[in-house]
Parts: structure tokens; sequence; C-alpha cells
């Protein structure tokens, strides 16, 4: 029996039009399978319905992938794919696999003989390399910083000196009710001379990207809580 795909889904950032970010053949692609594989049961199904209103939800099949599910819970879930079916990978916002779980089922199908197609899609962390004006030919992806705030400093400090030692790009994230701590320790440590790109709401209608030397951003903070954001780092 030909094995089915595992094909990678992406989902919107926030609350925008799915026509306006997404693949023109994404409808129809969702439309041929019945298997997924789900960061957020809630989240996926209400993103599944902004795509098609008609779609029936409760004849499909999930299985949710997050940091909470057991390990021996993983491996069932390409078993679908092995009887021929096409599963859909899907993480709660953006693009799967990255600065998410889905890369272990990726993985697995990979060592299956598992066909895996990525979709086109937004990704928050490349729309803001692209948007920042730093280096994009060599930058670094920190995922989020630690959450105490000696050892976040000691972090920002290793990382500034790796963009002007490496003229690298340093990119990370932070979650969206603690942004403001991240970035009054990013102005506390980094160099005033230092550029920050803080990337905010991307593809909504609040979408805010601006980059200026951490000098100008003490005078300037933005208001930033609770709004998912990604930050940049570089010389």
């Amino acid at each position: 029996m030909e094995h089915g795909r595992l094909i990678l889904i992406p989902t919107l950032l926030g609350d925008s039009s799915v026509d306006a970010v997404m693949p023109a053949n994404l409808r129809n692609v969702i439309n041929g399978m019945k298997h997924f594989i789900v960061e957020d049961l809630r989240t996926a199904r209400r993103f599944l319905k902004k795509v098609d209103r008609d779609i029936d939800i409760d004849s499909l099949v999930f299985f949710e992938l997050n940091k909470h599910t057991p390990e021996a819970d993983i491996r069932p879930m390409i078993q679908p794919m092995l009887e021929g079916h096409d599963t859909g990978l899907m993480s709660e916002a953006g693009t799967p696999c990255v600065a998410d779980p889905g890369s272990m089922i990726v993985s697995l199908a990979h060592d299956s003989d598992i066909k895996v197609i990525p979709l086109s899609g937004p990704s928050s962390i490349t729309l803001a390399l692209m948007a920042s004006g730093f280096n994009g030919q060599n930058f670094v992806f920190h995922g989020y910083l630690p959450v105490e705030s000696k050892n976040r400093q000691s972090a920002l400090k290793r990382i500034e000196q790796d963009a002007y030692r490496l003229d690298q790009t340093q990119i990370f994230i932070e979650t969206p009710y603690r942004n403001m701590q991240m970035l009054e320790s990013i102005l506390k440590t980094c160099l005033p001379g230092t550029r920050l790109c803080i990337a905010a709401n991307l593809t909504t209608s609040l979408e805010m990207i601006r980059t200026l030397p951490v000098s100008r951003w003490k005078k300037e903070p933005p208001a930033i809580h609770k709004q998912p954001a990604v930050f940049l780092i570089y010389k």
C-alpha cells in the first residue's frame, strides 16, 4: 500500500483574512484530508472553519501534539499515513515545525518513508527578518531566552556580542505577557547604538515593525504588552 503524505499546513498569525495571507489552493488541500495533527484542538477547528465554513468538522480525526503530549502517544499519529491517508500538520499559529513541537512528527515521517510536503504561509520569524533591515545572510533564532532576569540579561549580553563578532542577526521571541519585561532587559543590557527591531502583530491590521537603536527605544518605548512579537538584535 502506498503511504499517505504528511502535509505541513500554515495557519494564521492573528485575526487576518485567510485569502490575504494563505496559499490560494489551501481550501482544496484541506478538503482532501480527514486526518490532522494539531498543536491546539480548539484553535485548529476554528481555523479550518475559517478556511471553509462548510467543512464537516465532526467527520475529521484530530491528534493533539504539544509540549504536554506523552512520547508514547506520538508514534501512533503516523498510522493513518502508513495506511494511505494524507495527514495535515498544523501549528497553533504560523508555519509548522518552527518554534513548535511538530518536527518530531516530520522526523518520524522521514524514518517511515512518508513524503513530507511543506506549504507556503506566514512565518513570524521570517517576516520579521525580512522587514528588519538586518543581515538576512547570517542569522540565528534562539527561541525563548531565560525567564529569570539575571539569566536573561546574561543571554542578551552574549547574543549582542555575537551580533557584532559574527555580523549575525539575533532573533528571539517571548511569551506576550512578558514582552515588557523582555524590552526592559534589552534596554538595560544592550549598548545604546545596538539596533533593535520589534515586529508585533504581523499580518494583522495592528501590525507594527520598527527598527531603532536602543537609545531611541528608551525614549520611545512601544506598547507591546500581551501582543505577539518577534525581537531582533543587530549591530
